[in-house]
C-alpha cells in the first residue's frame, strides 16, 4: 500500500509539473520583450524546478521528526521575515501589496508567505504532539495554537494577501480539529475572524471592487472583472478538446497573470475540458495520498503534520480553479506546481518532500514490527 501511495503521488505531482511547464511554454509566448526573451518565464520556472526537486529529495531523506528541534527558531525566523516585507529597503512593494522582500547584496526576491506554510504546520504539528494529554483544555488546546497561528496570519493579512491568509487559516483549523480542539472555543474564534476579515474587505476600495466585480461580471468587464470573463471567454473557446497547444486567443487580448494565477484558463483554452479535469483529478489523488500518508504516520506529530502540509498545497489549488471559473471572488493565489513562480513551487516541493519522509519513516516502522523468525523476515503482501 505504501509503494502504491509513493507511485500515486509521483504521478499526480509529476504530471503537474509537466503540465505546468509545457503550458508555461505556450503562455511564455506571448511575451516579446526582448531584454527578457521569448522564453524567460519557462528558463526560470525550470531553474527553480531543479532547486525544487533538490529540496523534495534531501526533505524525503531527512527524517521529518528531527524538524521538531527547530519548530520554535523557524517561527522566530518566518515571523521575521514576514514583518521585513514593511520595511523599505527590504520590503518589495508591488500592486499595492508587500508580499515580496529582496535579500541585500543578492537581488533575490522572496515571498517569506510560501515557507510560512511549511513553519506553521510543523509548529502546530509539535505542540499538539508535545501537549496530547491536555489537548481539549482552553489554554494549551486551543489558545497558545491560534496564538502560532495567528501572528503569521496576521502578518500576511496585513501584506493584503488575503487569499492567503484564508488558504493557510483554513489549513490550520482543519489541524486544530483534527488534533482535538474543542469546537465551542474553535466556531466562535473563526465567526471573529471571518467578521474582521468583511471589515477589512470593506476597508480596502480595490478588494471591494473585486467583490463587486464578482456578483456582476459583465457590468465591470472594463475593470476588476477583466481578468475573470477573459477566463471564462477561454474555457468557452477550448470546448472538450482545446484549440491546440500555442493557439489560445485569449492570451493576446492582454489578459493580466495568465502565466500566473490564470494559467488553469490557458490550459482548459488550448488542451480543452478533459486536460482541465485531469487537473483536478491530480490534486484529489494528491489529496486523497496525503491524508493516507498521514493517516500511516507512526506518531501524531507526522499525522498532524502530514494533514497540515496537504491541505496547505490543496486548499489554495481548490481556490485558484474556483477563481478563474469565476466561482469565488479574485484572490491573487497560484495553482501549485502549476503557476510560475519560484518561491512556491521550491516550498512545494520541500512539502511533497516532508511528505514522503513521513511515508518512508511510516513504512520503515511497519517493518520493523514484522516478527523475526529463524533470522528470517516474513512479509505478509497484500
Amino acid at each position: 500500500m505504501r509503494k502504491g501511495a509513493f507511485i500515486f503521488l509521483y504521478l499526480a505531482v509529476g504530471a503537474l509539473i509537466t503540465l505546468g511547464l509545457v503550458i508555461l511554454t505556450s503562455a511564455s509566448s506571448r511575451f516579446d520583450d526582448a531584454s527578457m526573451g521569448q522564453y524567460f518565464f519557462l528558463t526560470r520556472q525550470a531553474m527553480w524546478l531543479g532547486v525544487g526537486i533538490a529540496a523534495l529529495v534531501v526533505m524525503a531523506f531527512v527524517d521529518y521528526r528531527k524538524l521538531r528541534r527547530f519548530s520554535w527558531p523557524l517561527f522566530f525566523v518566518i515571523c521575521l521575515a514576514l514583518a521585513l516585507c514593511f520595511v523599505p529597503g527590504i520590503g518589495d512593494e508591488a500592486k499595492g501589496e508587500n508580499r515580496w522582500i529582496v535579500i541585500p547584496g543578492v537581488g533575490l526576491r522572496f515571498q517569506p508567505s510560501e515557507p510560512a506554510k511549511l513553519i506553521i504546520m510543523v509548529v502546530l504539528a509539535s505542540w499538539f504532539a508535545r501537549y496530547q494529554a491536555e489537548i481539549r483544555s482552553f489554554s494549551r488546546g486551543f489558545l497558545v495554537p491560534c496564538i502560532i497561528l495567528g501572528i503569521p496570519l496576521l502578518l500576511i493579512l496585513l501584506e493584503t494577501d488575503m487569499g492567503t491568509t484564508a488558504g493557510l487559516g483554513a489549513a490550520g483549523l482543519i489541524v486544530m480539529y483534527v488534533a482535538g480542539s474543542r469546537l465551542q472555543f474553535m466556531l466562535p474564534s473563526v465567526a471573529v475572524a471571518v467578521a474582521m476579515l468583511v471589515v477589512m474587505v470593506q476597508q480596502d476600495p480595490n478588494r471591494m471592487r473585486r467583490i463587486t466585480a464578482f456578483t456582476n461580471l459583465e457590468e465591470h468587464k472594463e475593470g476588476a472583472g477583466w481578468q475573470q470573463l477573459l477566463a471564462l471567454e477561454a474555457f468557452g473557446n477550448g470546448g472538450s478538446e482545446g484549440l491546440g497547444l500555442g493557439n489560445g486567443l485569449v492570451k493576446q487580448k492582454n489578459f493580466p497573470e495568465h502565466h500566473t494565477d490564470f494559467i488553469f484558463p490557458v490550459i482548459g483554452e488550448e488542451l480543452g475540458v478533459f486536460v482541465s479535469m485531469g487537473v483536478i483529478l491530480c490534486f484529489v489523488v494528491f489529496l486523497l495520498t496525503g491524508m493516507f500518508i498521514a493517516l500511516s504516520a507512526p506518531d501524531l506529530f507526522g499525522r498532524l503534520l502530514g494533514i497540515g502540509l496537504t491541505c496547505s498545497i490543496v486548499i489554495p489549488a481548490m481556490m485558484n480553479i474556483g477563481v478563474t471559473t469565476a466561482c469565488l471572488p479574485n484572490t491573487g493565489l497560484p495553482l501549485p506546481f502549476v503557476s510560475y513562480g519560484g518561491t512556491n513551487l521550491v516550498f512545494t516541493m520541500a512539502m511533497v518532500g516532508v511528505l514522503l519522509s513521513i511515508l518512508r519513516r511510516s513504512r520503515a516502522t511497519e517493518l520493523s514490527e514484522i516478527p523475526v523468525v529463524k533470522d528470517k523476515v516474513f512479509e505478509v503482501r497484500l
